[in-house]
């Protein structure tokens, strides 16, 4: 009895280590999307990575030798915006005999793979607490392909938002559980998952200028999914799904834009 729950405590003590925020100078950021225009100046979206080196610094660092990755290679997927089609990758990471998947996309392989094994990480709480930054538009130098931020993207964040709050993870059973984050303006996580793909979605419920504008947009570039507002007759606490039929007979959402949420 006592040395399996001595084996408890350290399981779970592994489990709290790998779920503790990444070191502020390993997180950069990425533009996400195309320049949008507002009132003469020039906005893009940033979110907020980590390489896939600091993923495997801290799976070598907590349970060296103890974890292993295994990719598989999907069918490819159509990309957005004309960017042609993406490789996609499912991961298979075990950890002391626990195994999370998930699937990563790219325009090319490695890219892909990575993506997958980030994202496989994230499920045993690796870089979670990226999931709780708020959306981060930085102003740019111009709407051209090769535009850059005038302010440094973290710098901007701070600015607006302040210091990003973390993920309070924990452990629960033989998996790291991540704690409720608490709903905001623009993240409003606990209200809906994506219903395409099951992911997390902006919120634009109170920022969007067009009220037939989607209330929800998957945080997926990937996914078109989106939640539209209830039409007139609904509650409130059942938004509208719109779908249509694909060529396979699948029900595909209809996507659109979102609007800028400033």
């Amino acid at each position: 009895m006592i040395a399996r729950q001595d084996a408890y405590i350290e399981k779970t003590d592994v489990w709290s280590k790998l779920s503790a925020p990444v070191p502020t100078g390993a997180i950069s950021w990425r533009q996400d999307g195309k320049v949008t225009a507002r009132d003469g100046r020039y906005f893009a979206r940033f979110v907020a990575y980590v390489e896939a080196n600091t993923v495997r610094e801290r799976l070598d660092g907590v349970v060296p030798g103890e974890w292993d990755l295994t990719l598989e290679l999907l069918p490819s997927i159509a990309g957005e915006d004309g960017e042609g089609a993406l490789c996609s990758f499912k991961a298979r990471l075990q950890i002391l005999g626990v195994i999370r998947e998930d699937i990563g996309t790219g325009r090319d392989y490695k890219q892909a793979s990575t993506d997958a094994f980030k994202r496989a990480a994230v499920r045993f709480g690796v870089a979670n607490e990226l999931y709780s930054y708020e959306q981060n538009w930085v102003e740019m130098d111009g709407d051209g392909k090769y535009a850059k931020p005038v302010e440094d993207p973290q710098a901007a964040y701070v600015r607006r938002h302040g210091k990003p709050a973390l993920l309070d993870t924990s452990a629960n059973g033989d998996a790291p559980a991540a704690s409720p984050v608490p709903s905001s303006m623009l993240t409003d996580m606990e209200i809906v998952s994506c219903p395409k793909c099951g992911g997390r979605m902006w919120d634009n419920r109170l920022t969007k200028r067009n009220p037939r504008a989607p209330d929800y947009k998957c945080q997926n570039r990937s996914c078109d999914g989106v939640v539209w507002p209830p039409k007139a007759g609904a509650t409130a606490d059942a938004p509208v799904r719109e779908q249509k039929t694909g060529a396979a007979g699948d029900s595909v959402l209809i996507g659109s834009e979102e609007e800028l949420p400033f």
